[in-house]
């Protein structure tokens, strides 16, 4: 294993390379290697490891048996998924986990809170402050989504989605992580009536985008 590319994600943060050490060795780690598209964790499955996204990127995705995908998230290289339900042991995943190109994915046995907390061992305490700051952002992000979903028209979502991406980035000219597709189901709207949009949005001159960049033009 790798620990470089261990030090600078998240949840191994102000861990230093003996303590990451120590924690892949008591947390049963393992790489798995995935393709694009594959499914790394199944919903209605016990949650029992966590996973650290080492290369590439994944999407956790709701996916019902009538064949509607929403995705709630992208995940790329250093991100986490999964901790809540490797915390919560038992607790069936109401989400799937899927590759969104060729991927390696750490796994990690979290075991539960109460095992994480069994010794005081610095990398376990470290390892736990950092899950509580992965899963405060992980709400923001959440809560996020929700005002971008919130309108009901596709420009209203769309725009909500680009100004929150701008904030975040601090810039009017970005890429986001989706293609056509995939912002189609995280804004839960249909694929040709989000291009529709985009097109009229664009001639309306509210923005410039060519795939996946966009720029937000502002008003003079």
């Amino acid at each position: 294993m790798n620990i470089d590319k261990l030090r600078d994600t998240p949840l191994f943060r102000d861990l230093d390379d003996a303590e990451i050490a120590a924690a892949l060795r008591a947390l049963a780690a393992k790489e798995t290697a995935f393709e694009k598209d594959e499914t790394i964790l199944h919903a209605g499955t016990a949650g029992a490891r966590m996973g650290v996204v080492l290369a590439g990127s994944v999407t956790v995705e709701s996916n019902d048996i009538w064949g509607s995908r929403t995705i709630l998230s992208h995940i790329g290289a250093g991100g986490s998924f999964a901790e809540t339900y490797a915390l919560l042991e038992g607790e069936p995943m109401l989400v799937d986990v899927v590759a969104n190109e060729r991927s390696r994915v750490l796994f990690l046995r979290i075991g539960g809170l109460n095992a994480l907390q069994r010794d005081i061992e610095p990398w376990r305490v470290k390892l736990t402050g950092n899950l509580l700051r992965i899963s405060a952002r992980k709400n923001l992000h959440l809560s996020g989504r929700s005002f971008h979903t919130a309108p009901k028209s596709i420009r209203g979502r769309v725009m909500a989605y680009l100004n929150s991406v701008s904030l975040r980035m601090q810039r009017t000219a970005f890429d986001i992580p989706f293609d056509r597709q995939q912002l189609a189901d995280y804004l839960n709207v249909e694929r040709s009536a989000l291009s529709r949009e985009l097109g009229n949005m664009r001639a309306d001159g509210l923005i410039r985008v060519r795939k996946n960049h966009f720029e937000i033009v502002r008003s003079e």
